[in-house]
Protein backbone atom coordinates (compact mmCIF):
# COMPACT_ATOMS: atom_id res chain seq x y z
CA UNK A 1 0.00 0.00 0.00
CA UNK A 2 2.94 2.12 0.77
CA UNK A 3 4.17 1.96 -3.07
CA UNK A 4 5.15 4.86 -5.12
CA UNK A 5 3.78 5.44 -8.59
CA UNK A 6 6.95 4.45 -10.60
CA UNK A 7 6.77 1.68 -8.73
CA UNK A 8 3.38 0.57 -9.66
CA UNK A 9 3.65 1.56 -13.05
CA UNK A 10 6.79 -0.69 -13.25
CA UNK A 11 4.61 -3.81 -12.20
CA UNK A 12 1.68 -2.45 -14.91
CA UNK A 13 4.43 -2.70 -17.38
CA UNK A 14 5.76 -6.17 -16.15
CA UNK A 15 2.22 -7.49 -16.64
CA UNK A 16 2.23 -5.88 -20.24
CA UNK A 17 5.41 -7.18 -20.69
CA UNK A 18 3.76 -10.85 -19.65
CA UNK A 19 -0.07 -10.30 -21.68
CA UNK A 20 2.34 -9.81 -24.75
CA UNK A 21 4.19 -12.89 -24.63
CA UNK A 22 0.88 -14.57 -24.14
CA UNK A 23 -0.51 -13.28 -27.04
CA UNK A 24 2.92 -14.55 -28.85
CA UNK A 25 2.29 -17.83 -27.38
CA UNK A 26 -1.49 -17.91 -28.78
CA UNK A 27 -0.24 -17.24 -32.58
CA UNK A 28 2.23 -19.73 -32.30
CA UNK A 29 -0.63 -22.12 -31.65
CA UNK A 30 -2.65 -20.83 -34.03
CA UNK A 31 -0.35 -21.66 -36.84
CA UNK A 32 -0.83 -25.21 -35.49
CA UNK A 33 -4.39 -24.84 -36.13
CA UNK A 34 -3.50 -23.19 -39.56
CA UNK A 35 -1.17 -26.79 -40.61
CA UNK A 36 -4.36 -28.93 -39.24
CA UNK A 37 -7.17 -26.87 -41.46
CA UNK A 38 -4.85 -26.77 -44.65
CA UNK A 39 -4.38 -30.80 -44.40
CA UNK A 40 -8.14 -31.31 -43.58
CA UNK A 41 -9.54 -28.97 -45.64
CA UNK A 42 -11.26 -26.78 -42.66
CA UNK A 43 -12.33 -23.28 -43.22
CA UNK A 44 -10.76 -20.20 -42.06
CA UNK A 45 -13.41 -19.20 -40.33
CA UNK A 46 -15.94 -21.21 -38.64
CA UNK A 47 -18.73 -18.99 -36.90
CA UNK A 48 -20.37 -21.23 -34.27
CA UNK A 49 -16.50 -22.02 -33.02
CA UNK A 50 -15.88 -17.69 -32.95
CA UNK A 51 -19.68 -17.26 -31.06
CA UNK A 52 -18.30 -20.22 -28.52
CA UNK A 53 -15.05 -18.95 -27.91
CA UNK A 54 -16.12 -15.60 -27.28
CA UNK A 55 -19.42 -16.32 -25.09
CA UNK A 56 -17.61 -18.88 -22.97
CA UNK A 57 -14.48 -15.80 -22.23
CA UNK A 58 -17.55 -13.29 -21.67
CA UNK A 59 -18.61 -15.32 -18.53
CA UNK A 60 -15.32 -15.97 -17.57
CA UNK A 61 -14.42 -12.41 -17.02
CA UNK A 62 -17.75 -11.36 -16.07
CA UNK A 63 -16.47 -14.48 -12.89
CA UNK A 64 -13.71 -12.63 -12.52
CA UNK A 65 -14.64 -9.20 -11.80
CA UNK A 66 -14.01 -8.14 -15.60
CA UNK A 67 -16.04 -5.98 -17.94
CA UNK A 68 -17.39 -8.66 -20.63
CA UNK A 69 -17.67 -6.08 -23.16
CA UNK A 70 -13.36 -5.59 -22.43
CA UNK A 71 -12.67 -9.17 -22.77
CA UNK A 72 -14.73 -9.27 -26.25
CA UNK A 73 -12.76 -6.48 -27.78
CA UNK A 74 -9.53 -7.92 -26.70
CA UNK A 75 -10.16 -11.37 -28.11
CA UNK A 76 -12.25 -10.40 -31.71
CA UNK A 77 -8.95 -8.49 -32.17
CA UNK A 78 -6.24 -11.14 -31.35
CA UNK A 79 -8.82 -13.16 -33.46
CA UNK A 80 -8.53 -11.02 -36.61
CA UNK A 81 -4.74 -11.69 -35.76
CA UNK A 82 -4.81 -15.13 -35.69
CA UNK A 83 -7.14 -15.69 -39.42
CA UNK A 84 -4.22 -13.85 -40.94
CA UNK A 85 -1.38 -15.74 -38.97
CA UNK A 86 -3.71 -19.33 -40.33
CA UNK A 87 -3.31 -17.61 -43.68
CA UNK A 88 0.35 -18.01 -43.93
CA UNK A 89 0.26 -21.79 -43.92
CA UNK A 90 -1.65 -22.32 -47.22
CA UNK A 91 -5.21 -23.85 -48.00
CA UNK A 92 -5.80 -27.71 -49.26
CA UNK A 93 -6.72 -27.45 -53.31
CA UNK A 94 -10.46 -28.94 -53.50
CA UNK A 95 -10.23 -29.76 -57.09
CA UNK A 96 -6.91 -31.37 -58.05
CA UNK A 97 -8.26 -31.97 -61.60
CA UNK A 98 -7.93 -28.53 -62.56
CA UNK A 99 -4.66 -27.75 -63.83
CA UNK A 100 -4.54 -23.70 -64.08
CA UNK A 101 -6.25 -20.84 -63.13
CA UNK A 102 -6.36 -17.84 -65.42
CA UNK A 103 -7.28 -14.52 -64.10
CA UNK A 104 -7.65 -11.18 -66.47
CA UNK A 105 -6.37 -8.58 -64.85
CA UNK A 106 -5.01 -10.49 -62.09
CA UNK A 107 -2.38 -7.65 -61.43
CA UNK A 108 -5.15 -5.02 -60.40
CA UNK A 109 -5.72 -5.01 -56.38
CA UNK A 110 -8.28 -7.58 -56.08
CA UNK A 111 -7.10 -9.86 -59.09
CA UNK A 112 -3.12 -9.90 -56.96
CA UNK A 113 -5.84 -10.89 -53.92
CA UNK A 114 -7.12 -14.04 -55.57
CA UNK A 115 -3.85 -14.74 -57.53
CA UNK A 116 -2.26 -15.29 -53.94
CA UNK A 117 -5.41 -17.26 -52.52
CA UNK A 118 -5.52 -19.25 -55.41
CA UNK A 119 -2.09 -20.10 -55.53
CA UNK A 120 -1.66 -20.93 -51.86
CA UNK A 121 -4.23 -23.41 -52.41
CA UNK A 122 -1.96 -25.15 -54.80
CA UNK A 123 -3.58 -24.27 -58.18
CA UNK A 124 -1.05 -22.98 -61.11
CA UNK A 125 -2.52 -19.11 -61.53
CA UNK A 126 -1.56 -17.36 -64.91
CA UNK A 127 -2.12 -13.63 -64.64
CA UNK A 128 -3.45 -12.17 -67.87
CA UNK A 129 -2.84 -8.48 -68.91
CA UNK A 130 -4.34 -6.45 -72.19
CA UNK A 131 -0.81 -6.72 -73.57
CA UNK A 132 -1.14 -10.90 -73.83
CA UNK A 133 -4.30 -11.12 -75.80
CA UNK A 134 -1.44 -11.88 -78.68
CA UNK A 135 -0.97 -15.50 -76.69
CA UNK A 136 -4.06 -15.69 -75.77
CA UNK A 137 -5.01 -19.03 -76.87
CA UNK A 138 -2.04 -20.46 -75.34
CA UNK A 139 -2.83 -18.94 -71.86
CA UNK A 140 -6.50 -20.50 -72.07
CA UNK A 141 -5.45 -23.82 -73.44
CA UNK A 142 -6.22 -26.41 -70.41
CA UNK A 143 -7.40 -23.48 -68.01
CA UNK A 144 -10.05 -24.73 -65.10
CA UNK A 145 -11.01 -21.52 -64.56
CA UNK A 146 -11.15 -18.02 -65.92
CA UNK A 147 -11.75 -15.37 -64.26
CA UNK A 148 -12.70 -11.92 -65.80
CA UNK A 149 -11.67 -9.14 -63.25
CA UNK A 150 -11.32 -5.94 -65.09
CA UNK A 151 -12.78 -2.19 -64.85
CA UNK A 152 -16.70 -2.18 -65.61
CA UNK A 153 -15.91 0.15 -68.99
CA UNK A 154 -13.98 -2.84 -70.45
CA UNK A 155 -15.51 -6.15 -68.85
CA UNK A 156 -18.17 -6.46 -72.05
CA UNK A 157 -15.13 -6.18 -74.25
CA UNK A 158 -13.18 -8.49 -72.25
CA UNK A 159 -16.01 -11.62 -72.47
CA UNK A 160 -15.95 -11.07 -75.89
CA UNK A 161 -12.58 -11.72 -76.84
CA UNK A 162 -13.07 -15.02 -74.91
CA UNK A 163 -15.74 -16.82 -77.54
CA UNK A 164 -14.27 -19.77 -78.57
CA UNK A 165 -11.06 -19.88 -76.45
CA UNK A 166 -11.88 -21.73 -73.68
CA UNK A 167 -12.53 -25.74 -73.02
CA UNK A 168 -16.21 -26.60 -72.30
CA UNK A 169 -15.75 -28.02 -68.82
CA UNK A 170 -13.95 -24.53 -68.10
CA UNK A 171 -15.78 -22.11 -65.53
CA UNK A 172 -15.88 -18.70 -66.53
CA UNK A 173 -16.51 -16.32 -64.20
CA UNK A 174 -16.42 -12.37 -63.48
CA UNK A 175 -15.64 -10.13 -60.55
CA UNK A 176 -17.60 -7.06 -61.85
CA UNK A 177 -19.91 -5.10 -59.38
CA UNK A 178 -23.20 -5.38 -61.64
CA UNK A 179 -24.35 -9.01 -62.41
CA UNK A 180 -26.98 -8.97 -64.95
CA UNK A 181 -25.03 -8.31 -68.08
CA UNK A 182 -22.18 -9.52 -67.42
CA UNK A 183 -23.86 -13.10 -66.87
CA UNK A 184 -25.99 -12.93 -69.82
CA UNK A 185 -22.78 -12.00 -71.96
CA UNK A 186 -20.58 -14.82 -70.11
CA UNK A 187 -23.56 -17.13 -71.20
CA UNK A 188 -23.55 -15.70 -75.11
CA UNK A 189 -19.81 -16.36 -75.78
CA UNK A 190 -18.93 -19.55 -73.75
CA UNK A 191 -21.24 -23.03 -73.55
CA UNK A 192 -19.83 -24.18 -70.02
CA UNK A 193 -20.42 -23.45 -66.91
CA UNK A 194 -20.72 -19.85 -65.85
CA UNK A 195 -20.86 -18.24 -62.70
CA UNK A 196 -21.01 -14.35 -61.68
CA UNK A 197 -19.01 -12.94 -58.57
CA UNK A 198 -19.20 -10.14 -56.78
CA UNK A 199 -16.01 -9.62 -53.95
CA UNK A 200 -17.78 -6.98 -51.80
CA UNK A 201 -14.19 -5.54 -50.64
CA UNK A 202 -11.47 -3.19 -51.44
CA UNK A 203 -7.72 -4.36 -51.99
CA UNK A 204 -6.61 -3.69 -48.97
CA UNK A 205 -7.82 -6.54 -46.75
CA UNK A 206 -5.30 -8.70 -44.76
CA UNK A 207 -7.26 -11.93 -45.19
CA UNK A 208 -10.82 -13.23 -46.16
CA UNK A 209 -11.96 -14.36 -43.14
CA UNK A 210 -15.88 -12.92 -42.85
CA UNK A 211 -15.71 -11.38 -46.10
CA UNK A 212 -18.10 -11.19 -48.23
CA UNK A 213 -18.83 -12.84 -51.87
CA UNK A 214 -21.90 -12.25 -53.63
CA UNK A 215 -22.73 -15.53 -56.02
CA UNK A 216 -24.92 -15.36 -58.78
CA UNK A 217 -25.89 -18.40 -60.68
CA UNK A 218 -25.09 -18.64 -64.76
CA UNK A 219 -25.06 -21.75 -65.80
CA UNK A 220 -23.88 -25.75 -64.40
CA UNK A 221 -24.11 -23.85 -61.09
CA UNK A 222 -22.95 -28.11 -59.99
CA UNK A 223 -19.60 -27.51 -61.65
CA UNK A 224 -19.07 -24.05 -60.45
CA UNK A 225 -19.66 -25.37 -56.85
CA UNK A 226 -16.15 -26.25 -55.92
CA UNK A 227 -14.44 -22.67 -56.65
CA UNK A 228 -17.40 -21.06 -54.07
CA UNK A 229 -16.16 -24.22 -51.85
CA UNK A 230 -12.52 -23.22 -52.17
CA UNK A 231 -12.97 -19.53 -51.33
CA UNK A 232 -15.69 -20.32 -48.20
CA UNK A 233 -12.24 -22.43 -47.15
CA UNK A 234 -10.51 -19.04 -46.87
CA UNK A 235 -12.75 -17.60 -44.40
CA UNK A 236 -15.45 -16.28 -47.28
CA UNK A 237 -19.37 -16.02 -46.27
CA UNK A 238 -20.15 -17.15 -49.67
CA UNK A 239 -24.59 -14.87 -50.34
CA UNK A 240 -26.47 -16.17 -53.53
CA UNK A 241 -28.63 -14.17 -55.12
CA UNK A 242 -29.97 -13.46 -58.53
CA UNK A 243 -28.86 -11.18 -61.16
CA UNK A 244 -31.65 -9.01 -60.47
CA UNK A 245 -31.42 -8.71 -57.12
CA UNK A 246 -27.77 -8.70 -56.84
CA UNK A 247 -28.28 -5.18 -59.15
CA UNK A 248 -31.11 -3.66 -57.77
CA UNK A 249 -29.42 -3.73 -53.38
CA UNK A 250 -25.73 -2.35 -55.36
CA UNK A 251 -28.09 0.78 -56.38
CA UNK A 252 -28.43 1.16 -52.79
CA UNK A 253 -25.23 -0.40 -50.89
CA UNK A 254 -22.97 0.87 -53.79
CA UNK A 255 -24.28 3.68 -56.42
CA UNK A 256 -26.51 5.69 -53.98
CA UNK A 257 -23.63 5.77 -50.60
CA UNK A 258 -20.66 6.25 -52.97
CA UNK A 259 -22.98 9.07 -54.56
CA UNK A 260 -23.56 11.02 -51.88
CA UNK A 261 -20.02 10.54 -50.24
CA UNK A 262 -19.02 11.89 -53.47
CA UNK A 263 -21.22 14.88 -53.39
CA UNK A 264 -20.47 15.50 -49.86
CA UNK A 265 -16.71 15.30 -50.57
CA UNK A 266 -17.52 18.03 -53.04
CA UNK A 267 -19.24 20.32 -51.72
CA UNK A 268 -16.70 20.59 -49.19
CA UNK A 269 -14.27 21.06 -51.73
CA UNK A 270 -16.26 23.95 -52.91
CA UNK A 271 -16.75 25.84 -49.27
CA UNK A 272 -13.13 25.18 -49.25
CA UNK A 273 -13.13 24.69 -44.59
CA UNK A 274 -10.26 23.82 -42.73
CA UNK A 275 -10.41 19.86 -42.37
CA UNK A 276 -7.85 20.00 -39.48
CA UNK A 277 -9.99 22.36 -37.25
CA UNK A 278 -12.99 20.15 -38.58
CA UNK A 279 -11.24 17.14 -37.58
CA UNK A 280 -9.45 19.15 -34.10
CA UNK A 281 -13.31 19.97 -33.07
CA UNK A 282 -15.38 16.34 -34.31
CA UNK A 283 -16.91 14.29 -32.11
CA UNK A 284 -15.27 10.72 -32.86
CA UNK A 285 -18.62 9.60 -35.30
CA UNK A 286 -17.69 12.85 -37.29
CA UNK A 287 -14.70 12.13 -37.55
CA UNK A 288 -15.39 8.63 -38.72
CA UNK A 289 -18.19 10.21 -41.17
CA UNK A 290 -14.89 12.62 -42.70
CA UNK A 291 -12.74 9.45 -42.85
CA UNK A 292 -15.33 7.77 -45.15
CA UNK A 293 -15.27 10.98 -47.56
CA UNK A 294 -11.75 11.76 -47.71
CA UNK A 295 -11.29 7.29 -48.05
CA UNK A 296 -13.44 7.77 -51.46
CA UNK A 297 -11.12 10.67 -52.95
CA UNK A 298 -8.04 8.20 -51.85
CA UNK A 299 -8.99 5.84 -54.72
CA UNK A 300 -9.34 5.50 -58.03
CA UNK A 301 -11.99 7.93 -59.75
CA UNK A 302 -12.68 5.61 -62.71
CA UNK A 303 -13.50 2.77 -60.35
CA UNK A 304 -16.60 4.90 -58.56
CA UNK A 305 -17.76 6.51 -61.90
CA UNK A 306 -17.94 2.99 -63.61
CA UNK A 307 -20.36 1.74 -60.08
CA UNK A 308 -22.65 4.39 -60.48
CA UNK A 309 -23.38 4.79 -64.25
CA UNK A 310 -22.98 0.80 -64.80
CA UNK A 311 -26.89 0.94 -64.56
CA UNK A 312 -29.79 3.06 -65.39
CA UNK A 313 -31.48 1.98 -62.61
CA UNK A 314 -29.18 3.72 -60.35
CA UNK A 315 -29.78 7.49 -62.15
CA UNK A 316 -33.26 6.85 -60.94
CA UNK A 317 -32.42 6.08 -57.18
CA UNK A 318 -30.16 9.04 -57.37
CA UNK A 319 -32.86 11.43 -58.82
CA UNK A 320 -35.22 9.91 -56.46
CA UNK A 321 -32.89 10.58 -53.46
CA UNK A 322 -32.34 14.22 -54.48
CA UNK A 323 -36.43 15.23 -54.39
CA UNK A 324 -36.12 13.95 -51.23
CA UNK A 325 -33.60 16.22 -49.85
CA UNK A 326 -35.70 19.05 -51.37
CA UNK A 327 -38.87 18.15 -49.77
CA UNK A 328 -36.40 17.92 -46.85
CA UNK A 329 -35.31 21.30 -47.11
CA UNK A 330 -38.62 22.63 -48.54
CA UNK A 331 -39.63 21.28 -44.62
CA UNK A 332 -36.89 23.57 -43.41
CA UNK A 333 -37.84 26.56 -45.02
CA UNK A 334 -41.16 26.46 -44.01
CA UNK A 335 -40.09 25.75 -40.15
CA UNK A 336 -42.33 23.16 -40.26
CA UNK A 337 -41.04 21.37 -36.57
CA UNK A 338 -44.17 18.66 -36.53
CA UNK A 339 -43.81 17.66 -40.25
CA UNK A 340 -40.03 17.01 -39.56
CA UNK A 341 -40.50 14.77 -36.49
CA UNK A 342 -43.34 13.23 -38.12
CA UNK A 343 -41.06 12.03 -41.09
CA UNK A 344 -38.18 11.27 -38.62
CA UNK A 345 -40.84 8.81 -36.74
CA UNK A 346 -41.89 7.22 -39.62
CA UNK A 347 -38.45 6.32 -40.76
CA UNK A 348 -37.45 4.80 -37.28
CA UNK A 349 -40.78 2.79 -37.76
CA UNK A 350 -38.77 1.20 -41.12
CA UNK A 351 -35.62 0.68 -39.34
CA UNK A 352 -37.42 -1.12 -36.32
CA UNK A 353 -35.69 -3.08 -34.30
CA UNK A 354 -32.35 -2.57 -35.90
CA UNK A 355 -32.18 1.11 -34.89
CA UNK A 356 -31.25 -0.09 -31.69
CA UNK A 357 -28.91 -2.25 -33.16
CA UNK A 358 -27.30 0.12 -35.32
CA UNK A 359 -27.01 2.20 -32.34
CA UNK A 360 -25.44 -0.74 -30.18
CA UNK A 361 -22.84 -1.09 -33.14
CA UNK A 362 -22.19 1.93 -33.91
CA UNK A 363 -21.24 3.26 -29.90
CA UNK A 364 -18.57 -0.18 -29.79
CA UNK A 365 -16.73 2.17 -33.22
CA UNK A 366 -17.59 5.36 -31.55
CA UNK A 367 -15.06 3.83 -28.40
CA UNK A 368 -12.93 2.47 -30.96
CA UNK A 369 -12.40 6.20 -32.52
CA UNK A 370 -12.18 7.72 -29.49
CA UNK A 371 -9.28 5.23 -28.43
CA UNK A 372 -7.15 5.98 -31.26
CA UNK A 373 -7.61 9.81 -31.02
CA UNK A 374 -4.15 11.28 -29.56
Amino acid sequence: MNLTLDQVRAQIDENDSELLKVLRRRLELVKQVGVIKSREGTPVYVPERELSLIEKRRAQAENLGLNPDLAEDVLRRVMRESYGAENDVGFKCLNESVKKIVIIGGRGGIGRIFTRLFRSSGYTVEVMGHRDWDRAPEIMAGAGLVVVCVPIDCTAEVIGRLKGLLSSDCVLADFTSVKTSPVRQMMEVHEGPVIGLHPMFGPDISNMAKQVIISVDGRYPEKCSWVLEQMSLWGARIKKFSASEHDDAMSYIQALRHFTTFSYGVFLARENPDLNVLMELSSPIYRMELMMVGRLFAQDPVLYADIILSNKRNLDIIERYAEEITGAIRLLKQGDREAFIEQFRMTKEFFGPLADYFMSESKNLIAKMHDAKV
